[in-house]
């Protein structure tokens, strides 16, 4: 076998013929045979069309679900149609705040802004860093202003309740407190959320004499705080980028936009409507008529 594997070998050497083995050369299969006979337009044509697929995947997945966002982004702001009394919410995330700049020439849609809520607190230890400079400069320049909190998951709604008190003094002339709510947690039933942010709403009001105002968005109050009990509430609603509000109940503010640019504020800032006349605002604010509550909630 030794002497017939090296013939074979010497065999091998110097000739022209290839060695494919015992089964011999394979043939294509048939989907590279068909491509073999395709024209060359035809990969054209073919590319074309799995880049057209995957822009079609893309804009599907990833940019129509989201395209309010790129409209309000890259587009002009767009305003609602009817309204006159205009305001801002501010935090930490505006930075420091030119309030000259801001008092003498800031508009929204040619209207002078009347409102500012300022975020003050989250859960039951956090102050936000510029609450106190805001919650000054905003009475300091004139305009209406209100104080919210941020409704946390980890923590109990009266030690919430009690920190926002501790840090906000309101005075006659302000906005009613405001609980701005977003999260269920997780632990909770839909009765035991409701009932928490009940004892949030029912500790505050008894401080300050005046129904708080609810912030959250249009979903999420049809969703957990659709009950009757909440309708007797100032309800804020957020609903980005819509020429109407869809929710069907009561509202007293809308902020329809979180890409608003001012003069005198760096960045992004939540534009807001009231919907209402200036009397009517006024009217709502702690102190101002013995309607607070009654009138100006209707």
């Amino acid at each position: 076998m030794a002497s017939k594997r090296r013939a074979v070998h010497r065999k091998g050497i110097g000739s022209t013929h290839t060695y494919h083995g015992p089964q011999g050369r394979r043939k294509p299969n048939i989907f590279i045979r068909f491509l073999r006979h395709l024209p060359g337009w035809a990969y054209w044509l073919g590319g074309a069309a799995v880049v057209a697929v995957y822009i079609w995947f893309f804009y599907y997945i990833f940019v129509g679900p989201f395209g309010f966002r790129w409209r309000a982004l890259y587009g002009d702001v767009s305003y609602p149609e009817g309204y006159e009394i205009h305001g801002i919410d501010i935090s930490h995330h505006q930075g420091h705040i030119d309030w000259d700049k801001l008092k003498d020439e800031g508009m929204i849609n040619r209207c002078p802004i009347r409102f500012v809520m300022i975020k003050a607190t989250e859960g039951s230890t956090q102050t936000d860093e510029n609450f106190r400079e805001n919650f000054h400069q905003a009475r300091e320049y004139g305009f209406t202003r209100g104080a919210y909190h941020f409704y946390s998951v980890h923590s109990p709604a009266d030690r919430q309740a009690q920190h926002f008190l501790s840090q906000v003094k309101l005075e006659n002339g302000d906005l009613p407190p405001v609980l701005d709510v977003e999260h269920k947690p997780k632990d909770q039933t839909d009765d035991e959320f409701k009932a928490s942010v009940l004892q949030w709403l029912d500790i505050v009001e008894k401080h300050y004499n005046v129904k708080p105002i609810i912030y959250t968005y249009y979903k999420f109050k049809t969703r957990y705080l659709n009950d009757t009990i909440f309708d007797q509430y100032p309800y804020w609603i957020a609903h980005y980028y819509v020429d109407s509000v869809e929710y069907k109940g009561r509202w007293k503010f809308w902020q329809h936009t979180d890409v608003g640019k001012l003069p005198g504020i760096k960045g992004h800032v939540d534009f807001n409507i009231y919907n209402g006349s200036y009397y009517d605002l006024r009217q709502m604010t702690i102190g101002s008529m013995e309607t607070i509550g009654e009138k100006a909630y209707q």
